[in-house]
């Protein structure tokens, strides 16, 4: 969250002191607040600026005026009288000793003294009231303001620190003086508060389609109440999970719920469907309620467990990703584990006290006519084509394994990514400059660009900051109005503004559409990041710079930026020792120098109620505007002067007039001329460049060149474009790179993927193996998978999405969802097997056309869940697309395969089944043992 204040009629100085003195600690207090800092300003201060012919022509040193400023400021208590009483602290001060907090208070002290005559502070230099540091400037909206950066605790709940702070601001702006405006000028809730909100209107509506499916279905307002209470207690139940674990409502574990609303249906409609074809054919509702849950028991247990079971690779799961992602899974797992015993236990309740019989129900209305009909004729199509495969087995099994190479193909060739990039409405920027800029001229830059960005029809609002820590850069923020006010996407917006921000000359702004998840890594003006390591510096400035020119000729990449500090530029004092002993001058004396003319040296104190201030002293800026004021620096000299030449001061002899006047403490004024130096009699100076910062990693040089995505590129692309660069450039053995934050994250998400699917697999095919007591029907299950696979993935190429994070999770949940259809089958077949002594055609054929319904219903709730979430609206919604529109994809492709290629693959590997003499008895079906058929052996 960031604040900007400002003001009209007041100082930036002024203001800054308001913010520390009051808002800052106020802020700081507040519960969830990790850090405040201020920015854009610094607390007001009296400013000496040093005139130095003036301080020549008195013989007065720089470290006379210090010294007389410090002695003249001194707080410290001298002891103490002890009464019968009281005890009192005793101070001491001359009667016109400065102290105060303005100008006025300074210009009249007395700093040295010449032929009996004062010398005063406004005779050597000109003292005006200021601030510590001259060299920061903030910009809200193009107006200078002071700028609070407000971050969060680690663990701390971001709203509910946000909102703790703005039920503060009322407050502090009534504290605050009349004319200091205090404004939000970005608060991060508000797209992750958007974000929830529709979120959780895709929740409901998600709710509402699976309802509608099923009564769409069962044409019946008491049977669809069944399906919908299973839902609504497996949710509610899950909120109860989520809270005793500690899990917050995010866009995640909001997501999860919204996927779960398909999932945690499927249990409720195989037992509502089964009990109501019972009640159909005439039988009891409590019968049939109890025959129907027992026949389908073991396969809503089978549904639910092997769904579970696709989660358990994703708890393992290890980085930032795998902790994003745990959440997730385990909110998911319990949605399906509610509705597994909800599906047992309160659905076949409600079936036998809600259902009514067949002979009570009232005429079908014309629209459900239609359904009925509709339907009829879509089961008599699948019938035909059903026939078809099983005459066509040979046919049917080279399409499937079409089917698994075309998913290998598609799942190599596809574009990766990592997470999807939203449009959250905010855009951070990072500027970079010649490192040897001047404040002067970065502050007028700064004050270009905000006026570029601020004049976009589409930005609302942007902050600015440059100066202090950040000299030679700064950054930027940039709030856009909200979505339904303008017609641009975030990305839309930051490619419009590049070409105008390119004509400033001089400085590189690199924006970026901040995104509700970014994984760390070192601080850069791009995105995504490639660290270089070497040991030696000189390699590392010139292979770091010819990757950069490299990669910025890739097509796949834009904005690509280092982080090499090395153009700076610095002005380096040599002192000849020998000269320097000769005339008297020691090598302190010119580190005082030039620290006292150049360094904004804070030279006293000054102790207020409620906070401190300093006295600042340097030269006078028009003295300090090129190199060439080094030669105008004099220095005092401890040599005497003989006969108008200088010579060295006896060992004996004080070192000169006044040797009782510690320059340190300021014991006392100076009384006589000091002999004056020009530093250009003992040095020379030399302007070379250098680094302004070197960075580090692993206790090695590093430099990380960053970089953005060009529009209708993918991370996969510009990963490989940048070790293409790397190839390109011949770099050698002693530099070496690697890719780190998000970068790094995505790759090696990439590289885990094909082992979660496979270790997905394995899981299920150990629960399945268990749960059937056999070896081979679960690859029956397993052969499901592919057509689900290849569904997603194209329909994630039709919308141009990369195949990200969030598209992987839609296959882990549609390898969870898919292999339903088969379990419905395979269950189904082998009962009528065992019961009743099918063979494994038969089986299977009945099987398909008596469960095509609830896998249609099943498929469809499943379909629609994710509907609201592939279509995406609201800001942050591009996070989302991807899951939904790879569940969708897979269940389309999934089920126009599997419904055929299942019973095909079924009836092949029921040949390897085992079969022993007494399979009957594990029928399922009461007295089926007694009824059915000698199996044949």
């Amino acid at each position: 969250m960031i604040l900007a204040l400002t003001s009209k009629t007041r100082t930036p100085g002024q203001v800054y002191e308001a913010v520390s003195n009051l808002v800052a600690q106020k802020l700081a207090q507040v519960k969830g607040v990790g850090d405040v800092e201020i920015g854009g300003g610094s607390l007001p201060a009296v400013r000496v600026e040093l005139l130095p012919y003036a301080l020549n022509r008195y013989g007065v040193s720089m470290e006379d005026v210090r010294a007389a400023i410090q002695a003249t400021n001194a707080n410290r208590p001298k002891g103490a009288i002890e009464g019968d009483d009281r005890r009192l602290q005793i101070y001491s001060g001359a009667s016109t000793a400065a102290g105060g907090r303005s100008a006025a208070d300074y210009r009249g002290l007395v700093v040295a003294w010449r032929g009996g005559a004062a010398i005063r502070l406004q005779d050597v230099a000109e003292v005006i009231d200021g601030v510590e540091n001259t060299r920061t400037l903030g910009l809200f909206n193009g107006d200078p303001a002071v700028i609070v950066l407000i971050t969060r605790q680690p663990g701390a709940n971001v709203i509910e620190t946000v909102d703790s702070v703005r039920a503060l601001l009322p407050q502090l702006q009534a504290q605050l003086p009349r004319d200091v405006r205090l404004a939000v000028a970005t608060d991060r809730t508000n797209s992750i508060r958007s974000s929830l909100r529709e979120i959780e209107i895709t929740l409901l509506i998600s709710i509402a389609l699976v309802v509608l499916v099923v009564s769409a279905f069962l044409r019946n307002v008491r049977a669809t109440i069944v399906p919908a209470v299973a839902t609504i207690v497996s949710l509610l139940g899950t909120f109860g999970v989520m809270y005793l674990l500690g899990f917050s409502l995010n866009n995640l574990s909001l997501m999860a719920l919204t996927v779960a609303t398909g999932f945690v249906v499927d249990d409720a409609i195989v037992v509502l469907e089964n009990t109501a074809r019972h009640i159909e054919g005439g039988m009891d509702r409590f019968q049939a309620a109890l025959l129907g849950a027992r026949e389908v028991g073991f396969t809503v247990l089978s549904i639910s467990l092997s769904l579970v079971a696709v989660f358990i690779p994703l708890l393992f799961m290890g980085g930032q990703v795998g902790r994003l992602f745990r959440e997730f899974a385990v909110t998911l797992s319990a949605a399906v584990l509610i509705s597994l015993v909800i599906s047992l236990t309160t659905t076949p309740m409600m079936c036998a006290w809600l259902l009514k019989p067949g002979h009570d129900a009232k005429p079908e209305g014309r629209i459900a006519r239609a359904f009925e009909r509709g339907f009829a004729f879509i089961l008599k199509t699948y019938e035909y084509c059903l026939d078809w495969a099983l005459s066509s087995a040979a046919l049917v099994m080279l399409i499937l394994g079409c089917v698994v190479l075309l998913n290998v193909y598609l799942f190599a060739a596809a574009p990766k990514g990592f997470f999807p990039q939203q449009d959250t409405g905010q855009i951070s920027g990072g500027m970079r400059a010649d490192q040897s800029i001047s404040f002067q001229s970065m502050q007028g830059k700064l004050r270009q660009l905000v006026g570029v960005i601020g004049r976009d029809p589409a930005v609302a609002t942007v902050v600015g900051f440059t100066g202090g820590a950040r000299a030679g850069g700064g950054f930027m923020f940039v709030n856009l109005k909200p979505a339904s006010q303008r017609s641009e996407a975030g990305q839309a917006v930051i490619a419009r503004l590049r070409p105008q921000l390119a004509k400033i000359t001089g400085v590189s702004l690199f924006l970026n559409p901040v995104q509700d998840l970014r994984m760390g890594g070192r601080q850069s003006n791009s995105t995504y990041q490639y660290t270089l390591k070497s040991d030696k510096q000189a390699d590392l400035k010139t292979w770091a710079g010819k990757l950069a020119d490299a990669m910025k000729g890739q097509r796949s990449m834009t904005d690509v930026d280092t982080d090499q500090a090395d153009n700076g530029v610095e002005t380096f004092v040599t002192i000849d020792k020998d000269s320097a002993a000769r005339l008297g001058v020691g090598v302190r004396d010119v580190d005082n120098a030039l620290y006292d003319s150049f360094g904004q040296r804070q030279v006293a104190t000054i102790y207020d109620e409620l906070n401190q201030y300093h006295v600042i002293m340097e030269v006078a800026p028009r003295f300090a505007q090129s190199p060439e004021a080094l030669r105008d620096l004099y220095l005092p000299s401890k040599a005497v002067l003989a006969g108008g030449i200088l010579a060295a001061a006896p060992a004996a002899a004080p070192a000169n007039a006044t040797a009782a006047r510690d320059p340190a403490s300021g014991a006392a004024l100076s009384t006589a001329a000091t002999v004056m130096v020009p530093l250009s009699a003992i040095g020379k100076f030399a302007d070379s460049a250098t680094p302004t910062s070197i960075n580090h990693q692993d206790g090695e040089l590093a430099t990380t060149v960053s970089f953005n995505l060009a529009d209708g590129f993918s991370l996969s692309d510009a990963q490989a474009a940048v070790k293409q660069s790397e190839a390109d450039i011949g770099m050698p053995n002693n530099v070496r790179g690697s890719f780190q934050g998000t970068a790094r994250s995505a790759q090696e998400s990439n590289q885990q993927q094909p082992l979660l699917i496979m270790a997905a697999i394995v899981v299920i095919y150990i629960v399945l193996g268990i749960l059937y007591e056999s070896l081979v029907h679960p690859v029956t299950v397993l052969s499901t998978l592919p057509s689900a696979g290849v569904g997603a993935v194209l329909a994630l190429l039709m919308f141009k999405m990369e195949f990200s994070i969030i598209a992987l999770i839609g296959v882990f949940l549609l390898i969870g969802i898919v292999k339903k259809n088969a379990i419905l089958i395979i269950d189904f077949a082998l009962e009528a097997e065992r019961s009743r002594g099918l063979t494994a055609l038969a089986a299977v054929r009945e099987a398909c056309l008596l469960r095509f319904r609830p896998i249609l219903m099943t498929t469809l709730a499943a379909a629609l869940g994710a509907l609201p979430l592939a279509i995406g609206f609201g800001e942050g919604s591009e996070l989302r697309r991807p899951l939904g529109v790879a569940i969708i994809g897979g269940l389309i492709a999934s089920q126009l395969l599997t419904l055929l290629t299942t019973p095909v693959v079924y009836i092949l590997l029921d040949k390897l089944r085992r079969r022993g003499p007494h399979e009957q008895h594990l029928s399922r079906t009461p007295g089926a043992q007694d009824t059915a058929a000698p199996t044949p052996t």
